[in-house]
């Protein structure tokens, strides 16, 4: 499960798409719909608010408005009503890892769309968040076995640029 902490404008169709069924994923997992998946360490920041079902319905309109502004066919229906508490703080460090590796599989299977954001200096945050100060989230996969937390940045994000 991947819910990006990246604008939602900056995803190919295959990463909008699956955000999306990631996300109503998500939403089930808060309802207590599905066994799967409750554990899953990128829950930790929805679950931590005040309604967690408010704050993932709020990162699934996100997602919703970047897929009409594309002109694609989402089911609003599918989103809670439930409504959050306004957004969510995220991390510079996130934002950044998040960035590698949405450019790192870009360069793979869009190379177009890779050309286009690669000039990207600061991504946006998806609209549900503000980015502070701070390291990789700790609930990112892997970040235990990085030094102080910190993502490593190459020189040049993958080979094709």
């Amino acid at each position: 499960m991947r819910l990006w902490s990246l604008h939602p404008k900056y995803l190919d169709v295959r990463g909008l798409v699956a955000v999306w069924r990631e996300a109503l994923l998500a939403q089930a997992v808060l309802r207590g719909e599905t066994t799967g998946y409750r554990y899953h360490p990128q829950l930790e920041r929805f679950r931590a608010q005040r309604s967690p079902l408010g704050a993932i319905a709020g990162y699934l309109r996100g997602v919703y408005a970047e897929a009409v502004r594309r002109g694609y066919k989402f089911s609003s229906n599918k989103i809670s009503p439930a409504r959050g508490s306004g957004v969510i703080a995220v991390t510079r460090g996130q934002v950044e890892q998040e960035w590698y590796h949405l450019m790192t599989k870009l360069a793979i299977r869009d190379p177009a769309a890779f050309d286009l954001l690669k000039r990207v200096r600061r991504p946006q945050p998806h609209p549900l968040f503000r980015v502070v100060r701070g390291d990789v989230e700790t609930w990112e996969k892997g970040t235990a076995s990085r030094p102080n937390n910190r993502l490593r940045r190459p020189v040049c994000c993958v080979t094709r640029c």
